[in-house]
């Protein structure tokens, strides 16, 4: 049985190593973010279901979730590349500018990502400009404060031990539970979320 799981497994590798390589590699880390932010979307939704009487799922609401994922996808897989070009580093002897990726991370990446996230959706929800500015003031420093507590040792792991071409992808599987924080934060105390 182990022997015929483990054909299994090495067939699905096998099959699935096209996705992340040439032009693929750009639409999996693409659809990846899409696909896990509306997922962390929709398991805040049932939550919000479970404990809100009256509460309905609001696929437009995912929707919308899926293609600011979508749009971040395309940043995310040059952003990566750029950053290994910029401080090339690999194993614990690039220790030092695998530190340097990670703060650059933080401090770049990480605040464009967040007024991207609220801007975006506002938009896409029919916010004004001016609305969705406001919403990114009110809740900004929340978010890059909990991003904080989260994602540099997430990175540290990505930069040190993840191949490049599956940085995007490794950071999509932790994805889901950030983006369903991300869902709260964004939505929390509407009424009708």
């Amino acid at each position: 049985m182990a022997s015929g799981g483990g054909r299994w497994l090495r067939g699905l590798w096998a099959a699935g190593q096209p996705l992340f390589q040439g032009r693929a590699l750009l639409v999996t880390n693409t659809l990846g973010c899409g696909v896990l932010m509306a997922a962390g979307d929709g398991v805040r939704q049932s939550w919000e279901i479970r404990s809100r009487s009256g509460q309905k799922f609001d696929p437009r609401r995912s929707a919308s979730m899926f293609a600011v994922g979508c749009s971040m996808g395309p940043f995310l897989h040059y952003w990566y590349l750029w950053l290994d070009h910029l401080l090339p580093a690999s194993g614990l002897r690039g220790l030092p500018n695998i530190i340097r990726k990670v703060l650059v991370d933080q401090l770049v990446a990480s605040p464009l990502l967040g007024v991207w996230y609220f801007v975006g959706l506002g938009c896409l929800e029919g916010q004004t400009l001016d609305q969705s500015c406001q919403e990114l003031q009110d809740k900004f420093w929340e978010f890059y404060k909990a991003d904080w507590c989260v994602w540099p040792a997430a990175q540290l792991v990505n930069f040190l031990f993840v191949p490049p071409q599956f940085r995007v992808t490794y950071i999509n599987g932790l994805t889901l539970g950030w983006d369903t924080y991300l869902s709260y934060l964004k939505y929390r105390g509407q009424v009708g979320s």
